[in-house]
């Protein structure tokens, strides 16, 4: 049997596709693991941020629509660029075992953001970095920066920013691990939610593309990344927002999620954290608590309850 991959055609990309697909060759000796590599809108469009030309969701698009064609019987996708609830007939088979979850500050000339002179250059697309990036230094000046990862490093490197922000496992995947100057990590600076983690996305009515990838799943790690999006869930969160999550699982099998919803216009931030065993409930409770403790004024408006029949 032969499985088809579809998967972006950036280096980091192809990296966890084939990563996906050699694991799926161990997993299930004979099988046969072809990528489709495709370009997605949001691959193409460089010069606007992801919240201006319509979210995250833009990595998804062609390789779903590849699948319900019949071209691709699955794709690879990094987690914390899928949206919240998926459309159409898709699910998560596997989400695979975490790599590091952490940013990366990435500087040939400072160690470290508090290094930074005042008024450096720091480049991200990120509203989440941005906004924790403002609350620690105000009098940054913040530049947008999209591309793939070398094309981000190349740029840094020619002298158009002072440092860059990126993921550590991003640049650990592509042999990069060197660059990062810093890891930003929790409590401090906290994650996107589910970052470092590899999704497979499949159809519903593919019970045996289903089966096969589903070897894959990665308990510990679903449970953790299925916190961090409930909260990001509850909050309505996507890249139009600064949301920040990392949920870890305790000695005694439980989790601790620690929360965060922030303005990348003033570096105001709110936090919250809560522990228990229900990934859906403690993602709603940090929700709650950070609503409670005035995150609603970084959130868009929510559109009104319709009045009870």
């Amino acid at each position: 049997m032969t499985i088809r991959i579809a998967t972006r055609k950036s280096p980091l990309a192809l990296w966890q596709s084939e990563h996906v697909a050699s694991c799926l060759r161990a997993a299930h000796p004979g099988l046969e693991v072809e990528l489709v590599p495709m370009s997605t809108r949001g691959d193409e469009v460089l010069d606007r941020s992801l919240a201006a030309i319509g979210g995250k969701g833009l990595f998804l698009k062609e390789l779903e629509l590849a699948m319900l064609r019949g071209e691709a019987d699955c794709a690879v996708h990094s987690l914390k660029d899928v949206p919240m609830e998926l459309d159409g007939p898709f699910l998560l088979p596997a989400i695979l075992a975490r790599a590091d979850h952490a940013d990366a500050f990435v500087s040939p000339w400072h160690a470290s953001i508090e290094d930074l002179p005042r008024g450096a250059r720091v480049g991200t697309s990120s509203l989440r970095r941005q906004a924790q990036l403002r609350a620690r230094r105000p009098d940054l000046e913040l530049l947008d920066l999209r591309g793939n990862v070398n094309t981000r490093l190349a740029r840094l490197d020619a002298g158009g920013y002072d440092a860059i922000v990126l993921a550590c496992a991003g640049l650990d995947r592509l042999g990069l691990g060197t660059r990062t100057r810093l890891r930003l990590d929790a409590p401090d600076w906290l994650p996107a939610p589910a970052q470092g983690a590899i999704a497979i996305e499949c159809r519903i009515d593919a019970p045996t593309v289903r089966s096969l990838c589903s070897a894959l799943d990665h308990a510990p790690t679903r449970r953790c990344v299925e916190t961090e999006r409930a909260m990001n869930r509850a909050l309505h969160g996507s890249c139009h927002v600064p949301v920040a999550a990392l949920a870890r699982l305790q000695a005694d099998g439980g989790l601790l999620l620690q929360g965060l919803v922030g303005s990348e216009a003033d570096g105001r931030t709110v936090r919250a954290e809560a522990t228990g065993r229900d990934p859906d409930a403690v993602g709603q409770a940090v929700a709650q608590r950070l609503l409670a403790f005035g995150a609603g004024d970084f959130l868009p408006a929510r559109a009104p309850e319709p009045p009870p029949r």
